[in-house]
């Protein structure tokens, strides 16, 4: 739900979307336009995100060509995106039913990056992968995160996944944010007793702390 309130799919009933001082929700559709490149989200069921009945091309190239962009600039872009990811441009002509869960959801990848965003936000973008695919597509999500010099917001109910990626952690309950800070310090010494509970109850929460270091920058 946060992730849509963000990209304006839900509006919300109170409260403010911030970006560069602007707030998307109170924006009409109009206005709103602009900043719709700018944010782009990569859903959580690639199987879903994705039409049936429109080839990968067709799907990647909707957005730029809606912004401006010719066919064929849209086409180019999107084959050099789908290189970025880790497929071949001739996918550009396949179906999605043609392609794994994994390679859907680098496809949605490049979807949103076609976009130039300067967010991009992955709402559970891993956890109807299979886990040895899951490693991989965190992978190539930082990966783009650090070519392209994207914010990231991910949203995960994986405690381990929130360890390696995050830079940052926010935690909520009810819909409300109860914790927020530095991954290392909200992990170690955890303020809210809500934050306490999810870090007892996470397997192999012991080895948080070791993932980080191991894994260097984090998003």
């Amino acid at each position: 739900t946060v992730a849509r309130c963000i990209v304006r799919l839900v509006d919300i009933t109170s409260g403010e979307v911030l970006i560069d001082g602007v707030d998307l929700a109170r924006l009409r559709e109009g206005e709103l336009r602009p900043y719709r490149r700018q944010v782009q989200i990569v859903f959580q069921d690639p199987y879903r995100s994705l039409n049936p009945r429109r080839t990968v091309g067709q799907s990647i190239i909707e957005g730029p060509m809606n912004f401006g962009l010719s066919r064929r600039e849209a086409l180019d872009r999107a084959a050099r995106l789908l290189e970025v990811v880790g497929l071949s441009a001739d996918a550009l002509d396949r179906f999605p039913h043609q392609f794994s869960g994994g390679q859907r959801q680098r496809i949605c990848i490049a979807r949103a990056l076609a976009m130039e965003p300067a967010i991009l936000i992955a709402d559970e973008a891993v956890s109807a992968l299979d886990v040895s695919v899951q490693a991989q597509v965190l992978a190539l999500l930082d990966e783009v995160r650090r070519r392209f010099d994207l914010a990231m917001l991910f949203i995960t109910h994986d405690l381990r996944v929130a360890a390696q990626i995050c830079d940052r952690i926010m935690v909520m309950w009810h819909g409300q944010v109860v914790e927020e800070g530095p991954t290392d310090r909200v992990f170690a010494q955890p303020a809210h007793e809500y934050t306490r509970r999810l870090l007892a109850a996470a397997p192999g929460r012991h080895a948080f702390g070791a993932e980080r270091r191991e894994a260097g920058d984090h998003v």
